[in-house]
């Protein structure tokens, strides 16, 4: 039996966790079998186990994973405001928009997010918080908490867009 390293064993695990956040963002978690996760990482079916419990330990991570990419993205914004309207013509873009394995989870993934296991519904809640805290921030520095109710309109609005998959023109 060979055994790998521990860094190995991370860089593998990795490598699942950011192969099926796209699966799953192109096919749905539903659509996605440990199968086709595996194969897509280049990996048999048989090494899965070693990195997760079952398919919804693979689904939290991934969702968890996810979110937590989207929030440290927005550190490329401007800051503030202009942060906010970076963010708005990024996420409405066309190339965003169009590319669904590389998109928002929220948008992709949501309608499923709530059939899943306690875990990863607390994942989504926990990221999401995080997106939420990064708006608010931006749209109200001196007072984060004041803005929270616009930044869960401005991000379920985004979001809602994104998933009607209608072409939007940010001016």
């Amino acid at each position: 039996m060979v055994r790998y390293t521990k860094e190995h064993k991370q860089v593998t695990r990795r490598r699942i966790i950011e192969t099926a956040g796209r699966r799953f963002k192109q096919d749905g978690i539903d659509g996605s079998g440990i199968s086709t996760l595996m194969a897509d990482a280049g990996l048999t079916n048989g090494a899965f186990y070693a990195h997760f419990a079952s398919k919804d330990d693979l689904v939290a991570h991934v969702v968890a994973d996810q979110l937590s990419t989207q929030v440290a993205s927005y550190d490329t914004l401007r800051p503030g405001r202009q942060g906010i309207e970076d963010l708005v013509r990024e996420y409405l873009s066309p190339a965003h928009r169009d590319q669904l394995g590389t998109g928002c989870p929220s948008a992709a993934l949501l309608d499923e997010i709530g059939r899943c296991e306690d875990q990863t519904k607390q994942a989504y809640t926990d990221g999401a918080r995080n997106i939420l805290d990064e708006i608010a921030a931006r749209l109200s520095p001196e007072n984060p908490r004041s803005a929270r109710g616009k930044a869960i309109g401005l991000y379920t609005m985004l979001v809602v867009i994104l998933r009607s998959g209608s072409p939007c023109r940010v001016r």
